[in-house]
């Protein structure tokens, strides 16, 4: 079975832990994640929006923990750099190809959003995790038989065309149309699981966004 623990998920902050020694995303406060950081061995930086990559957080976490591992897309660098980690921390990421960690690997998948964004998939002894948040879709991508999936399920498919047709004809800014485009709905998230999950899989659903005000979505309440 499958450890974790999921710290934040969502537009206010993202950082979930995985068999106690992997950190996916650092968008949260110090406090937040400081009882874990001690075993931590790797830490997986997604993509550089600021719900992702909190670089208050990192510049702490860098300098408690002066060797740890922090692995990346090219894209990504300069953020984790800028946030004062060392470059030599620093392990660039192609997608598609396995990095041996010694306690797990790690392959990073590309994503589609409006910046360039990681999925991982982590191959633990114990198990193998699919992760994935902000992504208008999953095409081209399998996990098959994969013990975990964690996944976006950002919305539903037919409450946000309800409330794009509501705005549309209130002449209202419409900004779930943004959303469409880089976030994962719950039919697809569901889609993806039931094609690849198999015999004692387990799902998590992520990154589901919710509405701040009679108004909907704004762009400070849903920033990546």
């Amino acid at each position: 079975m499958i450890r974790y623990n999921i710290l934040s998920t969502g537009s206010e902050g993202n950082a979930v832990i995985i068999q106690d020694i992997v950190l996916v995303d650092c968008g949260v406060s110090w406090k937040l994640i400081e009882p874990y950081t001690k075993g931590l061995k790797l830490v997986l930086i997604s993509h550089i929006h600021v719900d992702h990559l909190k670089k208050q957080t990192i510049k702490r976490l860098a300098a408690e923990r002066p060797t740890l591992r922090f692995g990346c897309g090219r894209f990504v660098v300069p953020s984790l750099l800028n946030a004062g980690v060392r470059k030599s921390n620093i392990d660039i990421l192609d997608a598609d190809v396995m990095y041996g960690y010694g306690l797990l690997n790690v392959i990073p998948v590309a994503l589609t959003h409006n910046v360039p964004n990681y999925g991982f998939k982590l191959h633990f002894k114990a198990g193998k995790v699919f992760y994935a948040t902000d992504t208008g879709n999953l095409n081209g991508i399998t996990a098959r038989h994969y013990d975990l999936y964690m996944l976006e399920a950002n919305y539903g498919e037919q409450e946000i065309q309800e409330r794009i047709a509501r705005k549309k004809e209130a002449g209202e800014f419409i900004y779930e149309n943004s959303v469409l485009k880089n976030h994962l709905s719950l039919e697809q998230c569901n889609d993806f699981i039931y094609r690849n999950i198999g015999p004692g899989g387990e799902y998590v659903y992520l990154h589901q966004h919710k509405e701040r005000s009679e108004h909907g979505y704004n762009r400070e309440d849903h920033p990546g």
